[in-house]
């Protein structure tokens, strides 16, 4: 059964003569477990097509299906509280809460969404850190931390949670290739031992042999490699 099911989609920009359309009726299906990698040139719809496949942004056509529920019958609540229970997300601006320690950042995520004790997030939260090669900087505040050293904190926090679903816009495009490849490789094997379907739009090529399915978009309209 596919986990996520996007019908028709389209999505467009502006007004009048200005008004360009970014998506062209895009249709996919993507199951649990799953890495799906979206490739393409800037500006052709790839992060669009993230956040309409997210329920960050509303489409002017077509719907979107994840785990059988139409998210665009949800009201703005609840669909707040679908991505919330349900997805985890990966920003190029990482989206970081300035005063907050690396360690702060993940263990607020937990105490969020799990019925969990603070010495169970505190353990959980190490190990995480630990794996993404940041197991001295938990005591550090986003300003302290390199770019890259970010970027991993926010890949940190969005798969601590063992979301159902995760979205990644360039998760590995701060990072050197090292790194990089470590991080693709984490995201791939959560997909498989949690049944994550892992969503990420990316420009390097190097992630395709990490990938389940490669899809392909170019004016709007996608293909599947």
């Amino acid at each position: 059964m596919y986990t996520l099911v996007a019908e028709q989609l389209s999505r467009s920009f502006g007004q009048g003569s200005a008004r360009t359309t970014v998506l062209h009726e895009v249709s996919l299906s993507i199951r649990a477990g799953e890495f799906a990698l979206l490739m393409g040139p800037s500006g052709s719809g790839k992060s669009t097509l993230l956040a309409l496949l997210s329920g960050l942004a509303r489409p002017d056509h077509g719907r979107v299906l994840a785990m059988q529920q139409d998210l665009w019958e949800l009201d703005d609540l609840q669909r707040e509280r679908f991505r919330l229970q349900h997805c985890g997300f990966i920003f190029q601006g990482y989206n970081l809460f300035p005063a907050l320690t690396a360690r702060q950042q993940l263990e607020m995520v937990l105490r969020w969404t799990e019925p969990i004790s603070l010495r169970e997030a505190r353990l959980r939260t190490q190990k995480m850190l630990e794996d993404l090669g940041l197991g001295d900087k938990g005591g550090l505040r986003p300003s302290q931390l390199s770019g890259g050293e970010r970027q991993r904190v926010a890949i940190a926090r969005a798969l601590l949670k063992r979301p159902q679903f995760c979205f990644a816009d360039e998760p590995t495009a701060a990072l050197d290739w090292t790194t990089g490849r470590h991080v693709a490789e984490l995201l791939r094997n959560l997909a498989r031992r949690n049944g994550t379907l892992l969503f990420v739009v990316a420009h390097d090529p190097r992630l395709t042999e990490f990938a389940d399915r490669v899809f392909h978009i170019d004016g709007g309209h996608l293909v599947e490699a």
